[in-house]
């Protein structure tokens, strides 16, 4: 199919972050089994109620341009879920693993905050103000998302930095 015009293209983009987000909904109990710290896990189990509504929203643009909600396979989201997959099964110490898919994760939603900024750009220039006000709504949640899954990190490298940082002093007591 040949897109000729910014309605066409808006509704490509629009199956493509279906897709995205009903590879999520399937992903994000797998993330939060993998995850070791308790406040990850709920995160990741919050996330996952939340991406369904993201679905749900989905659902609703999709009527606002009279199209049936139809997924168009995300090879990009696919590649970050992929990744994320690997990053959950290395053997590695607690707070590297729960680092590890806060690293997935986050790219994840820096993708996401893309693919819905644009999404919403594109309805404002068609002015679409019902799929402006849902796009939005779901966007500034990836974004709390983001930074919910940063302010994790930060208890957690400290963690990280404090074992690594006993891992040397048992280093330099051994030489000694």
């Amino acid at each position: 199919m040949k897109i000729e015009s910014l309605d066409e293209l808006f509704v490509e983009e629009l199956k493509d972050l279906y897709h995205a987000e009903k590879q999520l909904v399937r992903a994000l109990p797998k993330m939060a089994k993998a995850a070791t710290s308790q406040e990850l896990k709920k995160a990741f189990t919050d996330h996952l109620e939340q991406t369904k509504n993201h679905v749900a929203r989905l659902e609703q643009v999709f009527e606002t341009v009279d199209q049936k909600a139809k997924a168009k396979v995300c090879k990009g989201m696919q590649g970050l879920i992929e990744e994320g997959q690997e990053s959950m099964e290395e053997d590695a110490a607690e707070p590297m693993t729960d680092l590890g898919g806060i690293a997935a994760a986050q790219k994840v939603e820096h993708y996401e905050i893309s693919a819905y900024g644009t999404l919403r750009t594109f309805a404002q220039v068609l002015g679409n103000q019902d799929a402006v006000k849902l796009l939005s709504e779901t966007l500034k949640e990836e974004e709390a998302a983001d930074k919910l899954l940063t302010s994790i990190s930060e208890g957690l490298l400290e963690e990280a930095n404090n074992l690594s940082s006993e891992e040397e002093e048992e280093e330099e007591e051994i030489e000694a």
